[in-house]
């Protein structure tokens, strides 16, 4: 017989809509406070999630200070990741659609989500407090024209690989930055393949597996024509 353990509370990784009972969450709320504090007008916009997390969006000029003044003075000490959000509705639809039927309607309006933002690309940072463990997510929009932001070496040097590969799928140019080569693609490819807009012409051919991926049996014939021809 098994032992009977005792009975705990699951806590959700993420709240949603449907959640009714009031969080309170203190230290979230304490750190954003502190931070915003110590960012000042760099700040344009945040989002406290209680019991989740915690959003902040920085002007692009104040990227780099940012996070220098958060690593010193809010000791968000430890480098997760840099990526990229592109917010732009693919134009060529999603994987799921099926290629036989007319391409529906979309909504092709750019929502930037938490924070906010005014461009359709956005950089962004994880970063934690490594006394508290509190996450932060930081982003800043880059201008559509010729996305650029500040390179975050000379704070994190583990910045480095995550801005080359946005910069390579993403087509981010980080000032700053000493080497700025492909890790993946070739030197001469053009475009950037992670951008909404970046024509997957592989998936134009042939859909996502599981979605319309039917193929004939090997020796198979659906017809039952068997009659001698040219094979093509």
């Amino acid at each position: 017989m098994l032992p009977k353990l005792p009975s705990a509370e699951v806590r959700p990784l993420s709240l949603n809509s449907e959640t009714t009972t009031l969080v309170v969450d203190t230290a979230r709320e304490e750190s954003l406070a502190a931070i915003k504090s110590s960012l000042g007008d760099a700040v344009v916009d945040s989002h406290f999630k209680p019991g989740d997390d915690i959003w902040i969006r920085v002007r692009n000029d104040a990227w780099l200070t940012s996070i220098k003044k958060l690593r010193d003075a809010n000791s968000f000490d430890y480098f997760c990741f840099l990526s990229v959000i592109d917010w732009m509705p693919s134009p060529y639809g999603r994987g799921e659609d099926d290629p036989t039927e007319p391409a529906p309607q979309r909504d092709m309006t750019i929502r930037s989500g938490y924070a906010g933002g005014e461009t359709r690309m956005q950089v962004f940072v994880r970063i934690v407090n490594s006394k508290t463990h509190i996450g932060l997510n930081v982003k800043a929009d880059v201008v559509d024209a010729a996305p650029m932001i500040d390179s975050l070496i000379a704070v994190f040097a583990g910045a480095n690989w995550h801005e080359r590969e946005a910069h390579e799928m993403f087509g981010i140019e980080f000032s700053g930055h000493p080497d700025l080569r492909n890790m993946y693609l070739p030197v001469d490819f053009e475009g950037h393949p992670m951008r909404k807009d970046f024509p997957l012409l592989a998936r134009m051919v042939k859909p996502w597996p599981g979605i319309v991926d039917v193929e004939p049996l090997p020796g198979g014939d659906d017809s039952g024509d068997s009659s001698d021809g040219d094979a093509s």
